[in-house]
């Protein structure tokens, strides 16, 4: 049994959030071609209602802006809604003489294609961040003499990670949900961003200046079409979710990255992705890494006639190499390319893959330990690797059944999934390999700013991560840059102006009202249904973790073929109340054409296998080894070094993309900061200024 009391498990997985937040008011209606638009002012508007979207309102308000939170659902995302078994925060090393700030920066940038100085401003801001949120009520894991407990997490050697459990970034929704209602923040609910706006400033610079969203509402114009009037636009729409068929993602997850592209704005690293083992999103959708795995349950698949198959034991020499390898699924838990090799843990990503595209059903059952490899001897807690039982002995968890180990190590994953109809303590769990997380993205400066001015971009949506990064680096980097760029608003001294609306955002209303009257009236035209199907199936079976290299050239000019006809006027709807859906396609689209463009270009240019994507190659120099002898169909090409070094950007205009490499920034020189010399750039706000 659980030693800890069930009414504290269900205070940590029945996390509630607060209602009856504060209703944004329009200030004035346009009238524009016979239609009447509410038009909203602000200082600021922030796009998305996650923990990094809720951390940047929260910041922007306490610096004394007007800021309006625009949400297309309140209490929808990935911040709310997924999770694993303990997510992650990062907290202070505390061996030596304290943390090591360049140390934390070399390991979040150590997969390649991160900026040093990005890594570094996530290093620093993540203690200072991290003390915000147990300001504002999140609850971390002390110990009796307050230090927080800490463990280790993928790509992580000092033992920074933290957590409050399988819904730590839940538990930091609601605290800054409370905030957000404590503070009176307004919210523009069910609104979409279906465009941005933009003016020169007095210098001729042209920078954002708000955006066309549609709403629920439509009791000024048929289509329920908004116009916000902000200099400072703050994406935090999370990742493309939406885009792949087999996803961890909870449903309606669509980001903004389309948007940015259709704006002309600069993306970067978008084919570096996560993917791992989790429970589909038709189900309750949720990562197994972490205690999931490290209890080792017996993972198996069901074919359809109903045969059980112990299909690893195709691919591990003995019972205490398959057992080992579950395990460290737990702290390696996405896909890398890598770890097929020499009998590593990936090989359990590959193998449960094969399953899946033999139409076996893949489950893990806590009832069961490992059963063996034909000819070794049985799973035995005695015989594991020797990182494997020192790992269970330090957190007692020998108990003779993975369900008794799982409620000794984290009873709270038990009560998660029970909570969703999963009961793992009676019936096997069935599972996949699922895309989880985009590690690139808008491409942003050292303060969260995109390429163009005025618009800010944090958390998932935003390119800030490199090939592989630490275990809870993701909500790390939300949180330090929405820090960092409310305090960049708030020193930069735009506010809302007084400005006509009408020259600002005409043009872009007469756009958008274009594009809806062509799918009202295009009878015959593509529906979302299928456009969905399309990309998504092309998605997962040509850009998932396995990629073909011969493969990618036609699914690109497919994914092409299908951006043009959408953007041509190809796509059809029944009703206005699935404008939203429709641009969110629209810009689905496109981000799934640029995606396969840069693979392709990636590919092309002799680019290897790398963070969680693997590309397949007849001529590939690495081939994994199985029980039964290497693996043909899985030889695949190698990372190269020099690829480390850049970033690939890309930018959509007039039609085409454009791609181009970028050197990395280095780490900063910080030997030559001193107090005396430093303090007045950071008094005369110089340190906002591009060096």
């Amino acid at each position: 049994m659980s030693q800890v009391d069930h009414s504290i498990l269900e205070a940590l997985t029945r996390v509630t959030f607060a209602k009856g937040f504060r209703a944004a008011e329009f200030s004035e209606v346009l009238a524009h071609d016979d239609q009447d638009y509410p038009v909203y002012r602000a200082d600021a508007v922030v796009v998305g209602t996650g923990a990094a979207g809720l951390r940047a309102a929260v910041e922007l308000r306490r610096r004394g802006l007007n800021v309006l939170i625009a949400t297309a659902g309140l209490y929808m995302g990935t911040s709310a809604c997924s999770g694993s078994d303990k997510q992650t925060l990062f907290t202070a090393a505390t061996s030596g003489r304290g943390d090591n700030f360049l140390r934390l920066a070399e390991a979040l940038g150590s997969g390649g294609c991160m900026d040093g100085d990005t890594a570094y401003v996530e290093a620093v801001g993540s203690i200072h961040t991290l003390a915000g949120l147990q300001y504002l009520g999140l609850e971390l894991p002390e110990d009796r003499l307050g230090g927080i407990l800490r463990y280790q997490t993928d790509h992580d050697e000092a033992g920074r990670a933290t957590s409050c459990g399988p819904r730590t970034s839940r538990l930091m929704v609601k605290v800054l949900l409370d905030e957000v209602l404590q503070l009176g923040i307004p919210m523009l609910s069910g609104a979409t961003v279906l465009r941005l706006l933009r003016q020169n400033d007095e210098t001729g610079t042209e920078h954002c200046a708000g955006l066309v969203v549609s709403t629920s509402s439509r009791s000024h114009n048929a289509a329920g079409l908004a116009v916000v009037l902000a200099p400072n636009v703050v994406l935090a729409t999370g990742g493309p979710g939406e885009m792949y068929r087999d996803s961890v993602y909870p449903k309606k997850c669509f980001g903004s990255l389309g948007l940015a592209l259709e704006e002309g704005l600069n993306l970067t690293n978008i084919i570096e992705s996560q993917f791992g083992i989790g429970t589909p999103r038709t189900a309750f959708p949720w990562n197994l890494s972490g205690t999931y795995v490290q209890v080792i349950p017996y993972i198996y698949s069901v074919d359809e006639n109903g045969s059980e198959h112990n299909f690893l034991a195709d691919y591990y020499r003995t019972t205490q190499e398959l057992a080992s390898n579950v395990f460290r699924k737990g702290y390696q838990w996405p896909f890398h390319a890598t770890r097929t090799l020499e009998f590593g843990s990936s090989l359990v990503d590959m193998a449960i893959a094969k399953e899946q595209k033999l139409g076996r059903k893949v489950y893990m059952d806590f009832l069961r330990n490992p059963a063996p490899v034909p000819g070794d001897l049985p799973f035995d807690l005695t015989r594991l690797d020797d990182d494997v039982r020192a790992y269970l002995e330090n957190n007692e968890a020998l108990a003779a059944l993975p369900i008794d180990r799982l409620r000794q190590m984290n009873p709270l994953s038990v009560s998660l999934y029970k909570m969703h109809g999963n009961d793992l303590e009676t019936t096997p769990l069935q599972f996949a390999m699922n895309n989880q997380h985009m590690n690139g993205g808008i491409e942003v400066d050292v303060w969260g700013q995109t390429s163009l001015a005025g618009c800010h971009a944090v958390g998932e949506v935003s390119g800030t991560h490199g090939v592989t990064r630490p275990g809870g680096a993701a909500l790390n980097a939300g949180q330090v840059f929405a820090v960092r760029a409310a305090r960049y608003i708030g020193g930069s001294g735009r506010r809302a102006r007084t400005d006509d609306p009408a020259d600002i955002a005409k043009p872009v209303l007469s756009d958008v009202s274009l594009v809806i009257r062509q799918a009202l009236d295009n009878s015959n035209g593509m529906g979302l249904r299928e456009v969905r199907n399309d990309i998504q199936n092309r998605m997962s079976d040509h850009a998932g973790f396995l990629c073909s290299a011969d493969a990618i050239s036609l699914a690109r000019e497919q994914a092409d073929m299908l951006r043009e006809q959408v953007y041509g006027g190809g796509l059809k709807i029944g009703h206005v109340a699935e404008v939203s859906e429709l641009f969110m396609w629209r810009h689905l689209a496109l981000t799934s054409a640029a995606v396969l463009t840069m693979l392709e270009h990636y590919v092309q240019q002799g680019g290897g296998s790398r963070g969680a994507r693997i590309i397949l190659d007849k001529e590939g120099e690495c081939v994994p080894q199985t029980r039964n002898g290497i693996c043909e169909e899985w030889r695949f090409r190698p990372e190269r070094e020099e690829d480390k070094h850049h970033r690939i950007v890309i930018q959509f205009s007039h039609g085409a993309f454009t791609l181009y490499k970028k050197p990395l920034r280095a780490i900063p020189d910080t030997s030559k900061l001193y107090f005396e010399k430093n303090w007045p750039d950071f008094l005369t706000g110089k340190i906002y200024e591009k060096n």
